[in-house]
């Protein structure tokens, strides 16, 4: 078999071995694919790989031999999946790889908004710290946890997990969940209307898939529900979030602070009204990429093909 895996260097910038994928056919990785790369680098495959490429229709039409994309990533919105079923193109997913990884980041970025430590590090090496006449300041407000609520919207195994730590942390923990009445318990978290979530919640945590229904589920109207003390953390997906009313409501002090890790256009441009928002954190799509859950990714992937080729196809999408 063909292997192409078109856009490799996110997932394994030479950290991880790709033999897992070399030892079931003729292998070949392109770091990166531009659009106009994607028909020539992928017309003699059978198998793709793509992380971000994206594969539609039109792609598709001019790779006749293609039999199989694997999808490096859980979200496989970058595939246009009627027009891959229609010519009998088998797609998978990998889910599931990167939920402890994507919950650690989340209390990272709470923690950054509670306590500032960058920023606290920077000042001292600065030399604020040998200039003070006090042998403590602090130049946030420092802010505990425990004993603070965290609303979750999408309680799937991302959602759960974050909900554990925060837990640890001693907070409590409501959440939104499709499917489940509102009031009924599941590991501890209490099921709410998401306008109860907003009203109760010190912090505010998104977890949910992107879909019509969630896509800018957080707007204007949504952000004046909250607390003006209250937080709000991304780690799920850009446009569940308009941007520029979570802005607004920054330099408002509508909110008290934000952070996010997840934007609608990767990269973003250098004028994205979050870039000089007030009190917002910013990280770099960077959730998922720890070299465990990068490494359980891969080895998915290549378990993926594996099943694929013995005509057991599994995570298809």
């Amino acid at each position: 078999m063909n292997i192409v895996v078109l856009d490799g260097y996110t997932l394994n910038p030479g950290d991880l071995s790709w033999e897992p994928l070399q030892r079931l056919g003729r292998l070949t990785i392109y770091e990166r694919t531009g659009p106009e790369q994607i028909v020539e680098r992928a017309r003699d495959a059978e198998i793709v790989l793509t992380n971000k490429t994206p594969l539609r229709a039109a792609t598709l039409e001019q790779l006749p031999k293609l039999k199989y994309i694997g999808v490096l990533a859980t979200g496989y919105d970058i595939i246009d999946v009627k027009a891959a079923a229609e010519r009998g193109v088998i797609v998978t997913n990998v889910p599931d790889y990167s939920s402890r990884s994507v919950a650690q980041l989340t209390m990272a970025l709470l923690l950054e908004l509670c306590h500032h430590a960058g920023r606290h590090s920077d000042s001292v090496k600065a030399g604020d710290w040998a200039a003070s006449r006090d042998f403590s300041y602090s130049l946030t407000p420092l802010i505990e946890l425990s004993g603070k609520t965290m609303g979750i919207i999408g309680l799937g195994t991302i959602g759960k997990q974050t909900a554990k730590l925060a837990q640890a942390f001693g907070m409590e923990v409501i959440a939104t969940k499709r499917r489940l009445p509102v009031g009924t318990t599941e590991d501890n978290v209490r099921i709410v209307e998401l306008d109860e979530l907003l009203r109760l919640s010190d912090v505010v945590s998104l977890h949910c898939p992107l879909t019509p229904e969630t896509e800018e589920i957080i707007q204007r109207k949504t952000l004046d529900r909250m607390k003006p003390s209250a937080f709000l953390i991304n780690t799920s997906r850009g446009k569940l979030v308009r941007e520029q009313d979570l802005a607004d409501a920054l330099n408002e002090g509508r909110i008290a602070g934000a952070a996010v890790d997840v934007l609608s256009q990767e990269p973003p441009g250098s004028d994205h009204p979050l870039t000089k928002a007030a009190n917002c954190i910013l990280t770099p799509h960077i959730a998922w990429a720890t070299q465990e859950a990068r490494s359980r990714l891969l080895e998915t992937a290549a378990a993926n093909v594996t099943a694929f080729l013995a005509g057991t196809p599994v995570h298809t999408v």
